[in-house]
C-alpha cells in the first residue's frame, strides 16, 4: 500500500482559504486515482472530491462544488485541496486516499470502497 500523508489544516475564521496536501510514497502515484473525504464529529465519514489519475476529471460533492478546488502535482507525488470560503460545517478531519488500481485514466469514484490507502487525516476546524 501507498503511505500516504496529509498536511495543511488549521483553525480558520469562516471565509477563510486553506489548502491540504497529500504526499504519496512510492513511484506509481501518477497511476493512481486520488480522493479526499472528511469526518465531522459525530458523523460517518463523507466524500469532498475526487480525480482521475490523468488529472484531467474531477468531481466534488455538492456541498464543496465551486469552493474547493482538487489537484495534482503528479511529479511532485502530491495531491492538493484547496479550499476557499470556509464554513463552519466544513469543520471536520480531512482525509486522502489513494485507489492504487483505476480500470482507466479517466476514473474516479465517490465511494470508499475503491480505494486502498488512506492517510491518518488533517484537522480543519473553521469557526464563526
Amino acid at each position: 500500500q501507498v503511505q500516504l500523508v496529509e498536511s495543511g489544516g488549521g483553525l480558520v475564521l469562516t471565509g477563510a482559504s486553506l489548502r491540504l496536501s497529500c504526499a504519496a510514497s512510492g513511484r506509481t502515484f501518477s497511476s493512481y486515482a486520488m480522493g479526499w473525504f472528511r469526518q465531522a464529529p459525530g458523523k460517518e465519514r463523507a466524500f469532498v472530491a475526487a480525480i482521475s489519475s490523468s488529472g484531467r476529471i474531477t468531481y466534488y460533492a455538492d456541498s464543496v462544488k465551486g469552493r474547493f478546488t482538487i489537484s495534482r502535482d503528479n511529479p511532485k507525488n502530491t495531491l492538493y485541496l484547496q479550499m476557499n470560503s470556509l464554513k463552519p460545517e466544513d469543520t471536520a478531519l480531512y482525509y486522502c486516499a489513494a485507489d492504487e488500481n483505476p480500470p482507466h485514466a479517466g476514473y474516479y469514484s465517490d465511494y470508499e470502497l475503491p480505494y486502498d490507502s488512506w492517510g491518518q487525516g488533517t484537522q480543519v476546524t473553521v469557526s464563526s
